[in-house]
């Protein structure tokens, strides 16, 4: 078989991947949509039904990567060793940084993002993440970002974040914002117990658009009076999934390419503009903060 014919082999499989954790992921926002109980109580029955505003998270509605603090977060609880945690971070800046779309990159970064849930508990790690989404994320929210969301729903339209972090960091965030619901990476889960394993694929690039596709059917969205949200081009697959796309904070390319279509742009940020490796340098930060908050914790 010739290079060429092995490309076409492995783009296939990610695609079918792609498709698989979108259906699973779109499948349990479905389940929640309309229902994600707030400290406010629900979310509003929504008065334009067909219409919804779909955020990307990391650097779009939260200040860094979530994934980092929630690792932060499970490393204080003693959830695994500042080598384990030093490992994985690794492992998802490259996969992050580099964009790559390669079998083996997607391969070890899904392998490494299952290694902290492996054979816990789901709602033991949904406990903790009440916990974690007090200490660390809440203030890492993006004022902006929320008052755009808040729009939406004032104009009673649904509002999901779609994102790589799993799937129950994400609907936890979509609940503590009163949004309707989520799309995240969906670890397998059997008697209540993480298998290590992935339903699909990390919800990355084109899976977040299979999603969305999986999503508008199952609840009679028209996607061409949806919009997406995103800082990042690794995300052009969702922006061109629905009618309208806006940049927030956005890097070097996708704000070239919101120029060049005529999106919206909003820049959140204080005093700079990120650089293309604005997301890394505060994962590190994240990865630094934490291997010395445990082992002051030593």
């Amino acid at each position: 078989m010739d290079v060429f014919a092995r490309l076409r082999r492995r783009r296939r499989r990610l695609t079918v991947r792609a498709r698989v954790a979108g259906a699973a992921s779109a499948a349990l926002a479905s389940s929640d949509s309309g229902t994600v109980a707030t400290l406010a109580g629900p979310p509003p029955v929504p008065a334009d039904p067909t219409a919804a505003a779909f955020f990307d998270v990391d650097n779009t509605l939260l200040r860094g990567a979530s994934i980092f603090w929630f690792a932060r977060g499970l490393a204080a609880h003693d959830f695994f060793t500042t080598r384990d945690m030093l490992g994985f971070a690794w492992k998802q800046l490259k996969f992050r940084a580099t964009s790559s779309e390669d079998t083996d990159d997607i391969a070890s970064a899904r392998d490494s993002a299952l290694a902290f849930v492996a054979g816990r508990r789901v709602d033991e790690i949904v406990a903790h993440g009440e916990q974690i989404y007090d200490e660390l994320l809440a203030a890492r929210i993006w004022s902006g970002t929320r008052a755009l969301a808040q729009l939406h729903l004032d104009a009673g339209q649904r509002v999901y974040l779609v994102t790589a972090a799993p799937v129950e960091l994400a609907r936890l965030l979509a609940r503590r914002l009163g949004l309707t619901g989520a799309l995240g990476t969906v670890a397998e889960a059997r008697d209540g117990v993480y298998t290590g394993r992935l339903v699909g694929e990390i919800l990355h690039g084109p899976a977040k658009a299979e999603a969305i596709r999986a999503l508008s059917g199952a609840e009679g969205l028209d996607l061409d009076r949806c919009i997406a949200y995103s800082d990042s081009i690794n995300d052009l697959p969702m922006l061109t999934a629905v009618g309208s796309a806006v940049a927030i904070n956005p890097d070097s390319a996708l704000r070239r390419l919101a120029r060049t279509r005529g999106w919206e742009v909003h820049d959140f940020r204080t005093g700079r503009r990120a650089a293309r490796y604005a997301l890394p340098v505060a994962a590190l930060g994240a990865i630094s903060a934490g291997y010395a908050y445990h082992r002051r914790r030593r």
